[in-house]
């Protein structure tokens, strides 16, 4: 693992936005102090994007119907170089076996779409394990491989349902972008919804079985590849560690994924502790932003004063890609 090193004027650029930040944060920050019950308290969210910036999408698919469309949609995703996740209920596995492993075969990510579809916001928690550890037995033995997300039926949750699937090993899975293909749009409106509302990172939600997702995904694929987007797997896609899920339920990179070390952020604020001061900023403010740009915990801040946060963990991330090249030797007493 590399550490980074900055130059003064990169050392600048981040510290002058957080002094921008923290005017504008003078007036809310003491909510930001707030005690340790603030985090507790906020629902907690699925993933619903990934933010990222080497245009890298996933494009899945609810998989509960029927079968008509199996080998087209295996032929259309193979043209194009696309490799896509299905999230299949037990109930599938257990009519259309065959197509499972047809995916799997080809490629294809399969995961989690519950045993029987049912209605999980509220579900009995032991009903809830039951129903998902039976979807995760049939793909397994079909597949060989275990899941590792879940996708809710009918896009469901709560707290509880998010905390039980993460105790089982499950990350749950939404989406960004949705075709709505399942309210019968022409192949035309699903393909220009499609191609005006995806962005680096986002997650594509289609249905098998429907004709005017099959007619529609040769032209979404292409235009996608043409903006310069490529195709991954929603493992492929999501950071598997060092993260938060902000307020919008997209999973943000934290400083430490950046591998930025203790220095490296006491630098950026010492430099401009003068600064910072005077735009209002206590030593107990000080502090707290500094853990913020640190480790990213955002979600211990108040909603209106992350995206602040996140435009200095943006900026360092930047900063340390420009000095990619001309980076230390690995410190071999970095935390990872």
């Amino acid at each position: 693992m590399r550490a980074f090193s900055f130059t003064k004027k990169q050392i600048k650029r981040g510290a002058a936005i957080a002094a921008a930040a923290a005017a504008t944060a003078a007036v809310v920050i003491t909510a930001a102090v707030t005690s340790v019950g603030t985090k507790a308290q906020q629902r907690q969210l699925p993933i619903y994007r990934v933010e990222r910036n080497d245009n890298k999408v996933a494009v899945t698919f609810d998989v509960a119907w029927e079968n008509s469309n199996t080998d087209e949609l295996i032929e259309i995703l193979d043209e194009y170089g696309a490799k896509a996740t299905f999230f299949i209920t037990g109930d599938w596995c257990d009519r259309c076996a065959e197509d499972v492993k047809k995916f799997a075969d080809a490629g294809h990510e399969i995961e989690n779409h519950s045993d029987k579809h049912p209605h999980v916001e509220g579900i009995n928690v032991n009903d809830l394990i039951n129903d998902t550890r039976e979807c995760s037995r049939k793909i397994e033995m079909i597949t060989g491989r275990k899941p590792t997300y879940y996708r809710a039926p009918y896009g469901e949750y709560d707290d509880s349902l998010l905390t039980t699937l993460d105790g089982m090993g499950l990350k749950t899975i939404q989406w960004d972008v949705d075709s709505v293909d399942w309210n019968k749009p022409t192949a035309e409106q699903i393909t220009k919804k499609v191609l005006d509302n995806t962005k680096s990172g986002s997650i594509l939600l289609f249905h098998n079985d429907l004709q005017n997702t099959t007619d529609a995904l040769p032209d979404i694929l292409k235009g996608l590849k043409e903006k310069g987007f490529e195709f991954v797997t929603i493992d492929e896609l999501v950071l598997h560690e060092n993260y938060t899920i902000d307020a919008n339920g997209e999973q943000q990179p934290t400083a430490q994924s950046l591998n930025l070390t203790d220095k490296q952020v006491e630098e950026v604020m010492a430099k401009y502790r003068g600064e910072l001061t005077a735009a209002g900023m206590t030593e107990e403010q000080l502090a707290k932003a500094a853990e913020a740009v640190k480790n990213g915990d955002l979600s211990a801040l108040p909603e209106e004063l992350r995206p602040l946060a996140q435009e200095v963990i943006a900026q360092l991330k930047n900063d340390a890609s420009d000095t990619s090249t001309t980076s230390q030797p690995e410190n071999t007493g970095l935390q990872k």
